[in-house]
């Protein structure tokens, strides 16, 4: 099964001391992960998060910078000068900021640290969607139909390829991820405008006005394949995930396994997927994104660190994915083999963000009162608590409430179960908006796309 690691070195490098490169529940998360495996760890802050709960329960932290991200979660010499004098060998970076920056991984490789993530050669290959998406068709991943190479600045040329496509198309960014970058295009008419708008789009969001084209399916659904690797050429895939309710591109409520696909149908993609991953020399966690309609797969990139909703993974594989991403990270060889994998049950994941119901404006302030629920089967990811200060300078996510039950029915009975046994005083929520879609009889159904969510708001804000 495994092949050579690409570099020797990297297959034996143990520390006892971990800096945790963010902020709020993920800080939280990896420090739990790094006590269990017998690691310290410490943490930065910014000054607005001098107080926060993720610094007090660290074995030590240091504010590294003012409350803007720029100058402090951002400022990689800073955070790569706390590892050093907090005496870390290794960064996580956990999700956002930092953590699918090839320049990062390899600043802090040269630093003499120990990056938990892959190295900056995989980050490069697969941050830029061409290359990603080339590197895909090799290993045998199917991919959306489109050239394999960025847009020409020649008009004729863009015109030829979308009529080779077939419209509706949709043109992105290269380096694009988390929803900008992209536009549809229905008809030849507005292909050019389209063009000009999203590379200048590029160039500001990414320093890059490369973009590419494919086709736009009318009605997919958000599908991922979870991976672990090691530095040993062993690779293995937990199972997949359906994270189709989306608004303006951005995950609302995740759940694994994806509903209604067969076991035959997403193995071979499976399969493909760490064979890609084997490939290209990656190691530690990664998800494979992908449209999925007509009971086709179409790979669209790949995330290159720790997802948000890695829980729901946890939850039916049974397996701890932040704990396999520091051994991975310390060369230590993965055990697991793909017929040990064995997922069970069903897990839903609900993003309870500080945001009004109706318009999604983000809401800072003070948490009055918080009640989470405690059951079975419940599981609470977050670093709030009553007298908690919402800042207004990052992330809106301020909890993520997941469940598992033996099928899906009961999973949903039991995230409603959950949902009314959750209070947050003090501030707006989403929670009221999450409570009805789990009233939704075709969100029930699992007969929901990518679009859905979408129509739905609309025809609530409409009623």
């Amino acid at each position: 099964m495994g092949e050579p690691p690409k570099n020797a070195a990297s297959a034996n490098r143990r520390f006892d001391t971990v800096l945790i490169a963010n902020r709020g529940e993920i800080a939280l998360r990896i420090q739990r992960a790094c006590r269990e495996l017998g690691l310290k760890a410490v943490t930065i802050c910014s000054e607005a998060d001098r107080q926060a709960p993720f610094g007090k329960t660290a074995d030590s932290v240091l504010c590294i910078g003012p409350a803007n991200a720029a100058k402090s979660y951002l400022n990689k010499d800073a955070i790569i000068l706390a590892a050093e004098l907090t005496g870390a060998g290794a960064i996580h970076p956990g999700y956002g900021f930092l953590s699918e920056s090839a320049a990062f991984s390899e600043a802090v490789e040269k630093a003499g640290l120990v990056f938990i993530g892959p190295d900056a050669s995989s980050i490069s290959t697969m941050g830029d969607k061409i290359s990603a998406k080339r590197a895909m068709i090799a290993a045998g991943v199917p991919c959306v139909p489109g050239p394999q190479t960025a847009l020409p600045d020649e008009p004729a040329s863009i015109e030829r390829t979308a009529q080779e496509i077939g419209y509706p198309v949709i043109i992105k960014a290269a380096g694009g991820g988390g929803g900008r970058g992209m536009r549809v295009v229905s008809e030849a008419g507005a292909l050019h405008e389209a063009i000009a708008l999203t590379r200048e789009e590029a160039r500001q969001a990414f320093d890059s006005p490369a973009l590419y084209m494919e086709k736009f399916l009318q009605h997919p659904r958000h599908i991922e394949i979870q991976v672990l690797c090691d530095v040993h050429g062993n690779a293995i895939w937990l199972g997949h995930r359906d994270c189709s309710m989306q608004r303006r591109h951005q995950k609302v409520v995740e759940e694994a396994p994806a509903p209604g696909i067969a076991p035959d149908l997403i193995g071979p993609v499976g399969l493909a997927c760490v064979k890609a991953c084997r490939q290209i020399g990656y190691r530690g966690v990664g998800t494979f994104e992908f449209l999925y309609e007509d009971r086709e797969f179409y790979f669209i990139e790949m995330n290159t660190r720790l997802q948000v909703e890695h829980p729901v993974t946890e939850m039916t594989s049974g397996i701890d994915i932040v704990h396999a991403q520091i051994n991975a990270a310390q060369g230590i060889p993965l055990e697991l083999r793909q017929d040990d994998i064995r997922c069970s049950g069903h897990s839903f994941e609900c993003r309870i963000n500080a945001e009004a119901p109706e318009s999604f404006l983000p809401s800072a302030g003070t948490i009055t009162e918080l009640a989470l629920p405690e059951a079975p089967g419940v599981r609470v990811d977050t670093h709030i608590h009553a007298g908690y200060r919402v800042s207004p300078y990052y992330d809106s996510l301020i909890a993520k409430l997941i469940v598992h039950a033996p099928t899906r029915a009961e999973a949903m009975a039991r995230m409603r179960e959950a949902l009314a046994g959750t209070r947050v005083e003090g501030i707006s929520t989403n929670l009221p908006f999450l409570r009805a879609l789990f009233e939704d009889e075709a969100f029930a159904r699992g007969e929901t796309d990518i679009h859905y969510l979408e129509k739905w708001l609309k025809q609530r804000r409409a009623a």
